[in-house]
C-alpha cells in the first residue's frame, strides 16, 4: 500500500507562484512513476507533469516553461513548482503514483485557484 498526501494549494493572483507537495508513505520504494494531474468541472482529468524513477520528466504543452516537477527521494516527496500562473491553471491538482506491477494510487487533491 502507498499513501499520497498533497499540500500547497491555494489562491494566487495571475503571474504568481505556488509549490505543490505530494508526500508518499508506505511501500514507497516500489513506486517507479509519479505524476501531477489536474481536473476542472466539465473536463477530463489531465496529466500536467510526470517523473519516473530514472528522473525522466514529461510536461503537458500548456505548462512547459512555467511548471517544474521534481522529487526528493530522501523525503519521499514530489513537488510541482508552478510559476507564471494563469487563470486557466485553476483546478484541483492530484498526485498519482504507480508501483512496479501496475497498481496506481491517488492523493486526495489540493485546490489551486488563480484569480485577481
Amino acid at each position: 500500500q502507498v499513501q499520497l498526501v498533497e499540500s500547497g494549494g491555494g489562491l494566487v493572483q495571475p503571474g504568481g507562484s505556488l509549490r505543490l507537495s505530494c508526500a508518499a508513505s508506505g511501500r514507497v520504494f516500489n513506486i517507479y512513476y509519479m505524476g501531477w494531474y489536474r481536473h476542472t468541472p466539465g473536463k477530463m482529468r489531465e496529466l500536467v507533469a510526470s517523473i519516473d524513477s530514472s528522473g525522466n520528466v514529461n510536461y503537458t504543452e500548456a505548462v512547459k516553461g512555467r511548471f517544474t516537477i521534481s522529487r526528493d527521494n530522501a523525503k519521499d516527496t514530489m513537488y510541482l513548482q508552478m510559476d507564471s500562473l494563469k487563470p486557466e491553471d485553476t483546478a484541483d491538482y492530484y498526485c498519482k503514483g504507480i508501483e512496479y506491477g501496475g497498481t496506481a494510487y491517488w492523493g486526495q487533491g489540493t485546490q489551486v485557484t488563480v484569480s485577481s
